[in-house]
């Protein structure tokens, strides 16, 4: 680059994006991202690169690296998405999820469900150390056990999210936690440990919320939910053998096999386990005619685990949670990152993220205003870079010899970059983490963003705790 663009140039190819998609999200609704989402974010991209070859004499080789190392950087995301894509489809169709769904509809009380969902994805998240994973498989049985009781999508995606990222953001196993550890020179355990400040009371008051929630609520008639774990019964065969799938998962999470390996290995138990006790469900997804039964149940096992499905019930709530849409349903949303990965290149390669977030450094004068630029930083990044991986990196970087200069602890940083960047994401529609839990609880990001308590109070509590100093030092004389 000649020189680095101003603040506002660079905030052109954002306000770009932003103004595209106000006028597709309307007009396509739910099926923006089925292309124009990824037009709007690639004709973002084109602005950037104009802007920094026309006026900035920047090269196209610098872009086209930028946004291949992008691309690169989450090219191991990718696969894991397409694997869930098909695991929570054969999850469902051989009886796990179903099984999961009945015998929680029966234990679970409506009053308690919603922080009972909050605390369960919370406790598998911190045993994974992957909110992707927790939401695709526990958080698809909850989200069934919250449809038969009654409660909105919203609601119920809002708690799945809380939970499975207060575990992905504290838990050792966190790819996100450890980057954050990483990326600013502090110990993993001591960042860990210096995040409880400020994440115990984000999920305590979450709790409450949800607990409050789920009080007030109107109960569906117990008849009703009995009648639908009566058509689950009827369509699904129904066995305690069935629980073994999430069992055996759980033991390879908990022995650290890869999460690529954990998944698959996940499919194919999953897989085994439906043809021994839902053939009839593969032979009926397949067309079957009584002329091969062995071809038949390969061609629906193979349907289930790529393709959409949808097979009948006599409850309209059964038959919608029951249908999938196996990696084809992923797709979309791979086409989707890899345009956000093109976009961020591009504003990195053109200077212009590190343009926008020099300008938050300068305003830097207090303890306070350090975290809460820290804070606002990362939330830009997420919605301007479409990845929490990059944000991260890019946030902890940009402010690493802020922190020492000033004489804060790196843990400060640390903590205060998984506040801001790790559970904001998931609340960005073009985020790849928004994208994703969106398309696998098949509930659009707006309508369960308002029930994500813990991923906005966590920002606050950061911005909070810096106001009052709690357990911050400084070995120079900075104050709030």
């Amino acid at each position: 680059m000649n020189k680095q663009p101003s603040v506002i140039v660079s905030l052109v190819p954002i306000a770009t994006l932003i103004f595209l998609l106000t006028l597709i999200i309307p007009i396509f609704g739910s099926d923006a991202l089925s292309g124009g989402s990824q037009i709007a974010i690639l004709m973002s991209t084109a602005v950037a690169v104009f802007i920094g070859m026309a006026f900035y004499k920047g090269k196209w080789l610098n872009f086209e690296l930028a946004m291949i190392e992008n691309i690169t950087g989450v090219s191991t995301a990718l696969i894991i998405l397409l694997i869930i894509g098909a695991l929570s489809s054969i999850w469902m169709i051989s009886g796990v999820v179903p099984t999961l769904i009945y015998y929680g509809v029966q234990v679970i009380h409506p009053k308690f469900f919603l922080a009972s969902t909050c605390i369960i994805c919370a406790l598998v998240s911190v045993m994974t150390g992957s909110s992707w994973t927790t939401i695709a498989t526990i958080g698809l049985a909850l989200m069934g056990i919250g449809k038969a009781q009654g409660f909105s999508e919203g609601w119920i995606a809002g708690a799945i999210i809380s939970g499975a990222y207060f575990g992905d953001k504290i838990s050792p196993l966190s790819d996100t936690t450890v980057l954050a550890s990483s990326i600013t020179d502090t110990p993993l355990f001591q960042h860990i440990r210096y995040m409880l400040i400020t994440t115990v009371p984000s999920m305590v008051i979450t709790l409450i919320i949800f607990g409050i929630a789920g009080f007030t609520s109107t109960e569906s008639d117990t008849s009703t939910i009995q009648a639908f774990v009566t058509d689950l019964d009827h369509r699904f065969n129904i066995s305690p053998w069935l629980l073994l799938v999430p069992i055996l998962t759980g033991i390879m999470i908990a022995r650290k096999v890869p999460s690529i390996i954990t998944l698959f290995l996940s499919v194919m138990l999953a897989t085994i386990f439906g043809l021994i006790f839902q053939a009839d469900i593969f032979l009926e997804i397949a067309n079957y005619d009584l002329t091969d039964k062995a071809r038949d149940l390969f061609k629906g096992v193979m349907l289930t685990l790529y393709g959409a499905t949808s097979i009948g019930a006599s409850n309209e709530i059964l038959s919608e949670l029951v249908a999938t849409r196996g990696m084809e349903g992923m797709l979309n949303t791979v086409w989707l990152i890899l345009c956000a990965m093109c976009f961020g290149g591009a504003m990195i390669a053109g200077g212009m993220i590190q343009s926008i977030t020099s300008a938050f450094t300068r305003m830097i004068k207090s303890r306070l205003s350090l975290v809460s630029s820290t804070v606002f930083s990362g939330l830009f990044l997420n919605l301007s870079t479409a990845d929490q991986y990059i944000s991260i990196i890019l946030t902890g970087n940009m402010f690493k010899e802020v922190y020492k200069k000033m004489g804060y602890e790196s843990r400060l940083l640390s903590r205060t970059t998984e506040d801001s960047v790790t559970v904001t994401s998931v609340l960005i529609p073009w985020n790849s983490c928004g994208m994703t839990h969106a398309t696998i609880l098949n509930t659009p990001t707006l309508v369960y963003l308002p029930y994500c308590f813990f991923n906005y109070i966590s920002p606050l509590m950061s911005i909070f705790i810096a106001a009052i100093g709690y357990k911050i030092k400084s070995k120079l004389s900075y104050k709030s």
